[in-house]
C-alpha cells in the first residue's frame, strides 16, 4: 500500500488521516499533516476505503519567457516625439493606445516623455499600432582610420588622442575644465 501524499510505501500501519477536509491513506510521517480518525483495523474491509483516490497536484513553475535581444535593430533618436506625434495623427488618446497594444498607460507616458526607451518588443508594437518606423539597422560608429597610429595591433589610448586632437591643430589651453 502507498501514502497517498508521500508516494512512498507504507510499512507498517497504515492510517486513515483528514487533511483539509480529504480522506487519506497515509504513512505515520504524514499522519502528522492531519487528523487521525481511523486506524488499521477499518482499513482492511473494502468498504472503509476511500471512494476517490487523490493524487497530489503536479506544481507548474511559471518561466520566464526568454527575451532575446535583437542586435540587429536599434531605436531612433527622436522614438519619444515620433510616438506622441503618430498617436495624436491618428486620434488616439494614450489610454486608447494602451488598450490597443495591451499596455499600461503609465508606460505610454514615461516614453513620451522620453523619460524610459521600449525595449525591442514595445517598440515594434509602437511600429504596428502608428504605423511608424522606431526600429532601424545598427549603423556601426566609423572611426578615422587612417589618423590612428598602427602599432603591432594595440588599442587606441588616451595619449593616442590627445596626439590626434595636437595634429588637428587644437590648442590645449583654449579647452575648459
Amino acid at each position: 500500500m502507498q501514502c497517498e501524499v508521500c508516494g512512498r510505501k507504507i510499512y507498517g500501519e497504515p492510517l486513515l488521516v483528514v487533511i483539509e477536509g480529504a480522506k487519506l491513506t497515509v504513512c505515520k510521517e504524514c499522519a502528522k499533516h492531519g487528523k487521525v480518525t481511523w486506524e488499521e483495523e477499518n482499513l482492511k474491509t473494502p468498504a472503509s476505503k476511500p471512494k476517490a483516490i487523490l493524487h497530489p497536484l503536479k506544481i507548474q513553475s511559471k518561466k520566464q519567457p526568454e527575451t532575446s535581444l535583437d542586435t540587429s535593430v536599434e531605436l531612433i533618436g527622436n522614438f519619444d516625439q515620433k510616438i506622441r506625434q503618430a498617436r495624436e495623427k491618428i486620434g488616439l488618446s494614450q489610454k486608447d493606445l494602451g488598450k490597443k497594444i495591451n499596455e499600461k498607460v503609465s508606460l505610454l507616458k514615461k516614453i513620451e516623455t522620453g523619460k524610459m526607451t521600449p525595449n525591442n518588443k514595445l517598440a515594434t508594437k509602437l511600429e504596428y499600432a502608428l504605423k511608424i518606423k522606431l526600429l532601424v539597422p545598427v549603423t556601426e560608429e566609423k572611426t578615422l582610420q587612417k589618423n590612428i597610429p598602427q602599432q603591432a595591433n594595440r588599442e587606441l589610448t588616451l595619449g593616442d588622442l590627445v596626439q590626434l586632437n595636437k595634429k588637428k591643430g587644437e590648442d590645449l589651453a583654449e579647452r575648459k575644465p
